[in-house]
This record gives C-alpha cells, sequence and structure tokens, in this order.
C-alpha cells in the first residue's frame, strides 16, 4: 500500500508543476494591463513602469516563472496581491474555508441524497418510482445554478418567512452572533508570526467545525441555517449525477451470477443489494464522488456570489478581472493540490474497495 500512494504521489508532482506553469503563462499573456486595473485608469506610464519593475514583470516570462518556483519551494511564499496588498497566504486562509465548508456540506447533500436514490431506482428499475426519480435527476442537471439558487433564496427567505422553515438567504453567521476562535477559547498562546497561528486560524475559519468544538450551539445551528440553501443549490447537479452512476452501476452488479446465488440462499433483500450488491458497485461511484468535491473546491463562482459567499472562486473571479495576478497563481495551485489530494483519496479508496487494485 505504501508504495502504491508513493506512485500517486510521485506522478503528482510534474502536474502540479505543469499546471502552475501554465496559469503562469496564461496569466501574463492574456489582453490588459495589471498597472491600470489595479492603480486606476488615471495611472502614468512613470508609475506603471515603477509599478511593473518592482512587481518583476518587465522580465522574461521563464525567468518570473523561476523566481516564483524559487519563493514557493524555498521561501514557502505566494507572494503578496497587487490588489489586496496582503499575503495571498492570509487571502486563503481567509477565504479557502468558505469554499471548504460549501464543497463538504454539499457534497454531503449530494452523496447521501444521490446514493439512496440511485438504490431505490435500480431496485425498482423501470417502475413508477424508477421514473420519476430518473426525470427528477434530469432536471437537477438541466436547472442552472444561478436559477436555484435565487428560487430557493425567493421561496425559503421570502414565502416562508416568519415560519419555521425560514432560512437565511445570504452570509454566513447572523449579525449580533459570537463565534469566537477555538484556540482563543481554550487560551492556547500561538503567535501570529508562525506557521501555527496561520494552520489554526484556517480551522477557526471553518465556523461550523469552530462552533461545534467550542459548544457553541447557537453559532452551530446559525452557521448550518446559513449553508443550507448554497450547498442545496450547487449540490443538486452532483446529486443528479450520483444518482444515475449509482443506479448504472447496480443494475449491473445485480444481474451478475453471485447475486442469484445469494439470493437463492436465503438471504434478505438488504443483504444482497447492499451489503453485496453496493459494495461491488461503488468503484464508478467514488470517482464520480471525488470529481464533484474536486469541481466544487475549484470554486463554486454564481453560487458564492448569490449567496455572499467571500470563498474561493469568488476571489479568484475577481483576481482573473484585475490582472492581480499572485493570486491567481496562488489561488489555481492550491485548486490543483486539492485535486490532486481528492484524487489520492479515490485511488487508496479503490484499493479498499477492491483487492485486485491493492495488489497490482
Amino acid at each position: 500500500m505504501g508504495q502504491y500512494i508513493a506512485r500517486r504521489v510521485a506522478l503528482a508532482i510534474p502536474v502540479l508543476i505543469g499546471i502552475l506553469f501554465a496559469t503562469f503563462v496564461l496569466a501574463r499573456v492574456i489582453p490588459g494591463d495589471p498597472c491600470r486595473a489595479v492603480l486606476g485608469e488615471r495611472a502614468t506610464d512613470e508609475i506603471c513602469d515603477a509599478f511593473m519593475e518592482r512587481n518583476g514583470l518587465n522580465d522574461p516570462i521563464p525567468v518570473q516563472f523561476g523566481v516564483y518556483l524559487k519563493q514557493i519551494l524555498i521561501e514557502h511564499d505566494l507572494g503578496e496581491s497587487f490588489r489586496f496588498g496582503r499575503p495571498v497566504s492570509e487571502i486563503i486562509i481567509e477565504r479557502l474555508p468558505v469554499t471548504v465548508e460549501l464543497a463538504i456540506s454539499a457534497m454531503l447533500f449530494a452523496t447521501t441524497l444521490g446514493i439512496l436514490l440511485g438504490i431505490i431506482s435500480a431496485y425498482w428499475h423501470n417502475s413508477a418510482v424508477d421514473v420519476i426519480t430518473m426525470v427528477g435527476a434530469n432536471i437537477g442537471i438541466s436547472v442552472p445554478v444561478f436559477v436555484l439558487g435565487l428560487l430557493l433564496q425567493y421561496v425559503f427567505a421570502l414565502l416562508l418567512k416568519d415560519t419555521f422553515l425560514q432560512l437565511p438567504p445570504s452570509g454566513r453567521l447572523t449579525s449580533g452572533i459570537s463565534n469566537p476562535p477555538f484556540f482563543e477559547v481554550w487560551h492556547w498562546q500561538v503567535a501570529e508570526e508562525t506557521g501555527w497561528f496561520n494552520f489554526l486560524q484556517f480551522f477557526a475559519n471553518l465556523n461550523i467545525f469552530n462552533a461545534l468544538v467550542i459548544g457553541n450551539w447557537e453559532a452551530l445551528w446559525d452557521a448550518i441555517k446559513h449553508m443550507i440553501l448554497p450547498a442545496v443549490a450547487v449540490g443538486t447537479i452532483p446529486l443528479a449525477i450520483i444518482a444515475r452512476i449509482t443506479r448504472a452501476s447496480l443494475l449491473d452488479v445485480l444481474s451478475l451470477d453471485y447475486i442469484r446465488t445469494a439470493r437463492a440462499k436465503g438471504l434478505s433483500e438488504y443483504t444482497v443489494v447492499v451489503q453485496h450488491g453496493l459494495a461491488n458497485a461503488l468503484l464508478p461511484v467514488v470517482t464520480i464522488v471525488g470529481l464533484q468535491l474536486g469541481y466544487l473546491l475549484a470554486g463554486a463562482v454564481l453560487t458564492e456570489t448569490i449567496f455572499n459567499l467571500a470563498g474561493l472562486g469568488r476571489t479568484l473571479f475577481e483576481a482573473i478581472t484585475a490582472r492581480d495576478y499572485i493570486i491567481v497563481q496562488g489561488f489555481t495551485l492550491v485548486i490543483a493540490v486539492s485535486f490532486v489530494f481528492i484524487n489520492l483519496i479515490v485511488d487508496i479508496s479503490y484499493a479498499f474497495l477492491d483487492p485486485r487494485i491493492r495488489l497490482s
């Protein structure tokens, strides 16, 4: 198993470098002036020349990339944003938790309901239940996220206002509700200059996790309520895909000889379908779950914009329009590492689900 994981990690390194180089080059060759995007249209040529020289943007692209790669690998520094004048690492620690919380919430919703609907549809295939489930899945894939998001806001924030079903239309916490970082509540003495502070601050910015570990039940319930609508909006498409893949994979497995043998032995339908059938139908489902989680971590721009969530996707979009190369590079690296890590987890899960892969 160790060699299997090591091979996957070794293959990921050139992929990360290639993605970073491609992003680095594309960010610089697309039309646009980063100086005037940051300083405004009235910036003079002298000011822009000084800006370009100060940020090393006058050097050839291979030289710039070499300096940037050295900065990452040796100095562990992702650079400083042109637009915000802050280290990119600080912006990532501040905004990545929003996207992580949204992606995990959406995938829990999509995976749980998607696999359940896939099992129901496969077991009663060609029935009215199957037809209704698959029609619902097709509708879920077809409805754009921004339409569904606005519709959910209209229904649960306006039509159901002042009822127990009312949900917040935007934001992460209601104004006035406090959710102090867990390391401050526990009186941990951590210097802000150390990497440990950044590590702890990242987890503290996960509102649901932070409220849970400190027992702040008011903030926990409020954070969950704020996350329901965006999670449903962005998780509907993955849910529909997972339901369809689960149905197709489980139908293939349920037609195999060993399933008929299990039924002939008198095993219960639950044992046959879930323990024998589903366990062997999960490989393609795990693949889809991993890919969809990676896409969500890449940033749900529309969802974060509609629900006023300052996350990874929204920040990356704003950085691209503002020609803030440093944020684009740093956030792209985070997204690439997320994809590689998720794919590694998927590969490891393959090895556990199918011993033949582990022995190959």
